[in-house]
């Protein structure tokens, strides 16, 4: 095992996984709007995502698997439709209700969603070109064991259980009583953040769509 590899991958995902993205956003608002339960809901169902986007890339680094761009273009532009969707959802609910009410309710004002694990894992995959950057950022730690198949399971494993730990951690944080307080506010930049995200990965998918007809 090739140890000083390993705590760089270690030290990469980490930071790679708790930067704040579509995900993150997504669990920071389920978490203030619905409570522990129903966020880890949320997180079961995108780190099913990364599973699977990471199976994915290794079918593709093996050899087994290939990618259509266009396709990927597709559905990445159906998934920021979503992404979209959910985040208006959450604004109109959000800005229905006055601070007043914001501040003394212990959750949310309104109804949840549904299936939190399936909206989850929808967000989780809706960005498939991030099959793209596994396929470039796992052969860079091939090399911690002498087997690339044992490596490329040992760097799934890893990713898997640091997303699960990093999400959950950030749930956590959500329970204590600042968070709370300020939890109509919490949800509603989460969902500003996620409408921005849609809008430019939209907007991106929409032009290389464009591009590719031309």
């Amino acid at each position: 095992m090739n140890y000083p590899l390993l705590l760089m991958y270690l030290a990469s995902i980490t930071l790679l996984i708790s930067t704040p993205g579509p995900v993150v956003a997504l669990v920071i608002s389920d978490a203030s709007r619905f409570g522990f339960r129903y966020a880890f809901r949320t997180v079961l169902g995108t780190n099913l995502a990364s599973l699977l986007l990471i199976g994915s890339a290794a079918l593709v680094i093996s050899g087994l698997l290939s990618i259509n761009d266009l396709w990927l273009r597709w559905i990445s532009l159906l998934g920021c439709v979503f992404i979209g969707w959910i985040a208006c959802a959450t604004l109109r609910s959000e800005l229905a209700v006055t601070p007043a009410m914001a501040d003394n309710a212990p959750a949310a004002p309104v109804a949840k969603r549904h299936y939190p694990a399936l909206n989850g894992f929808l967000v989780g995959i809706s960005n498939p070109k991030d099959i793209v950057f596994f396929i470039a950022f796992f052969p860079q730690f091939i090399g911690i064991t002498a087997s690339a198949g044992l490596s490329l399971t040992i760097l799934t494993v890893l990713w898997v259980v640091l997303d699960l730990l990093i999400l959950v951690a950030y749930i956590a944080v959500m329970k204590g009583g600042i968070f709370q307080r300020r939890r109509r506010v919490i949800s509603i930049l989460s969902a500003s953040f996620l409408l921005f995200i849609a809008i430019i990965g939209f907007s991106y998918s929409l032009l290389e769509i464009a591009g590719w007809s031309s």
